[in-house]
């Protein structure tokens, strides 16, 4: 019979469109102790027969606001889903998706302070809420130079990216930096930095290197929930990359 876990050591893959999360999931796919979860753009992309992705890329004023809609949603119930084992990385996440590409739209005049305002208390009634758990244990944050996410995004050529510009990536860019070293906005977990502007055989090696915190938190489960009462999550870390 196998174990459900509620409540997995959870960890966000955060980073701009085109830094390589896809790839660092790949990796980590591999691992027994690790639940993958990717960014539920599927979903996204057929509502009911609406692509609601391609929608907000086409006319962002018109549509950011049922998209982000939807993907406050689609990402909470990621969020809680849960999984059979140990660990969970998760692609993106609910915070993210607030801090970064939300702020972005309303900075940008594509969202309305109205509906700028309705996300953002959905936002913390959600992220405050005594019944729901999004507790966040680490943030592995791909750090990648706008410049090469474009080229990235260029040469993977999906439909709804064909026409990001550079401009658009150096605000989401700017806004990942404020969020999480810019004390600007809630981080809900240490923050693991990776240059991901590195050749993919750099990056297997930058993975490699940071698979014992990731996994060895977790292995350390049991130590972990006696000692969590006592000890921060950023003590737990360290020593499990000891």
């Amino acid at each position: 019979m196998k174990t459900t876990y509620t409540r997995p050591f959870t960890v966000l893959v955060e980073g701009n469109i085109g830094c390589g999360k896809t790839t660092l999931l790949n990796y980590f796919s591999k691992f027994d102790e690790i639940s993958v979860v990717e960014e539920p753009v599927a979903k996204w992309r057929n509502l009911n027969g609406h692509n609601l992705l391609d929608l907000m890329y086409k006319d962002p004023k018109r549509w950011s606001m049922p998209f982000q809609s939807y993907v406050q949603q689609t990402m909470l119930e990621v969020h809680v889903q849960p999984t059979d084992r140990p660990i969970k990385l998760i692609e993106r996440s609910i915070y993210s998706a607030r801090y970064c590409f939300v702020e972005n739209l309303y900075r940008t005049g594509h969202l309305q302070g109205s509906e700028h305002e309705v996300l953002s208390h959905w936002f913390d009634y959600l992220t405050n809420s005594p019944e729901l758990d999004l507790k966040i244990d680490l943030i592995v944050y791909l750090k990648t130079k706008p410049e090469k996410a474009l080229e990235r995004i260029r040469e993977r050529a999906r439909g709804e990216e064909t026409g990001i510009p550079l401009e658009y990536l150096e605000q989401l860019h700017q806004l990942h930096e404020d969020w999480l070293f810019g004390n600007k906005f809630q981080v809900p977990a240490p923050v693991i930095t990776i240059d991901a502007n590195q050749n993919p055989e750099e990056m297997l090696k930058e993975y490699e290197k940071h698979a014992n915190i990731i996994i060895g938190a977790s292995r350390k489960e049991n130590k972990i929930n006696e000692t969590l009462a006592k000890s921060s999550v950023q003590e737990i870390i360290t020593a499990a990359a000891v």
